[in-house]
């Protein structure tokens, strides 16, 4: 699909439909039930946990940009996530990356351990024999994200969905950091492709929502009826809230790669940047995979901070523009520590084996000016170098009892806020 294409459905989803009174733009439904025409003869709707005008419309648009056969709105990426994985059995095998986002992690690898709703293989898809590891696995789904967060790792996703349809298992793509403006997994091979829509499709930070597009019709329909099952589709305020943001997708993409694109040029001059993770950059070792099946580079770079961890709060605290935050994909830009934030419910040993470090910084790029971001970052360049020159207190390294271990496991596990406790 072209850009201009994916910018008139994104533009016109919805619009001058509305055959009640002629709105221009669709109305939000909230009711939560609906009017039988007749005893026995229930209309097109009948309960808004089953099926909503507003949540279709959005569905509809989002079916159409990633050019599947249906398109499941729920309630937030992870339940889109969530839903996916109710195509598998005890028996199956699910193949996921090594690198894939903190909440994702912690879904699979606890249904697989603590419920068996399914077995599970760890798998780092950079490397050569990643094909061979899979082939030994025999899984009835492999789970892609591509980019990974928080490295942009590149997986091509045509060598892995021809390797797939040999061995008769489904491949889910994980599509959020780029939306399907600049990529799309089904024409690439894949079955499914989930998103969280409280990102780069909704763009404006103010819902969480996700959704998921099946290939198959048939496939479809059996996940439709399992998130009806389950209670895990969007509400309908949020799906108005999503559509409204959608319509905005294509032109706000566009300015945030070219603002990115010289932010990371700026990166690449810091010697406080020890290592700079974007796949627009000819070096990066997915680049050409990237190029080939994106239509863009996207608006998110990584980058290991050249100082010690404790240098980060220095760092943080300089910034006045880049919030530091959970999330990515809004107009406003973004900062993020992954190893304690998104990626925190994943042990130290896996963050390890992943490559996340613990300097490692995520930015989301939003739309203010260039010039802007880069000088707030560079005030925040300044601070740590100063902060280096600096004579630095003896700093005491105490034991961890085992009470403080299971604690930190606990802290891990659920990544809990210490003014939520009474909420634990």
């Amino acid at each position: 699909m072209s850009y201009s294409a994916a910018a008139t459905v994104t533009a016109r989803a919805g619009i001058a439909e509305d055959t009640a009174f002629g709105a221009v733009t669709p109305p939000l439904y909230l009711t939560s039930t609906y009017k039988l025409p007749a005893f026995k003869h229930p209309g097109q709707y009948d309960y808004s946990r089953s099926n909503n005008p507003t949540r279709d419309i959005l569905a509809d648009a989002l079916c159409q940009l990633e050019q599947g056969s249906r398109a499941i709105v729920t309630g937030s990426g992870m339940s889109a996530c969530l839903l996916a994985l109710q195509l598998l059995g005890p028996d199956d095998t699910l193949v996921i990356p090594h690198d894939c986002y903190g909440g994702s992690y912690r879904l699979f690898t606890n249904l697989a351990e603590r419920k068996q709703a399914f077995k599970l293989q760890v798998i780092n898809f950079q490397q050569r024999d990643w094909a061979v590891r899979i082939t030994a696995a025999q899984p009835a789904m492999i789970w892609l994200e591509t980019p990974s967060n928080p490295l942009l790792q590149i997986t091509d996703v045509k060598a892995v969905c021809q390797l797939a349809k040999g061995l008769n298992a489904r491949v889910v793509v994980d599509n959020t950091f780029l939306s399907p403006v600049l990529q799309q997994p089904l024409v690439l091979g894949a079955d499914i492709v989930v998103h969280s829509t409280t990102k780069y499709i909704n763009g404006h930070s103010d819902i969480v929502g996700g959704v998921l597009i099946a290939k198959d019709p048939t496939v479809g329909d059996e996940l439709k009826w399992w998130a009806n099952c389950l209670g895990v589709t969007g509400p309908a305020f949020d799906s108005y809230m999503t559509l409204r943001g959608l319509r905005t997708l294509v032109p706000r993409l566009q300015l945030q790669q070219q603002t990115t694109a010289e932010l990371v040029s700026f990166l690449q001059r810091q010697p406080l940047v020890s290592r700079l993770y974007y796949p627009g950059l000819a070096e990066h070792p997915g680049h050409a995979t990237a190029k080939a099946q994106q239509a863009g580079f996207g608006a998110m770079c990584s980058f290991d901070l050249a100082a010690p961890a404790e240098a980060l709060p220095v760092f943080f605290a300089s910034l006045r523009l880049f919030t530091l935050a959970q999330s990515l994909g809004g107009i406003e830009s973004l900062i993020c520590h992954p190893g304690s934030m998104t990626h925190a419910s994943m042990s130290a040993a896996a963050q390890q084996t992943a490559g996340i470090g613990p300097t490692l910084i995520r930015l989301s790029i939003g739309i203010e000016a260039a010039a802007d971001l880069i000088a707030d970052l560079q005030a925040g360049f300044h601070a740590v170098a100063n902060w280096l020159n600096q004579p630095q207190p003896i700093r005491s390294h105490q034991p961890v009892s085992r009470d403080d271990a299971g604690q930190a496991k606990a802290d891990q596990q659920f990544r809990r806020n210490p003014a939520l406790t009474a909420l634990w």
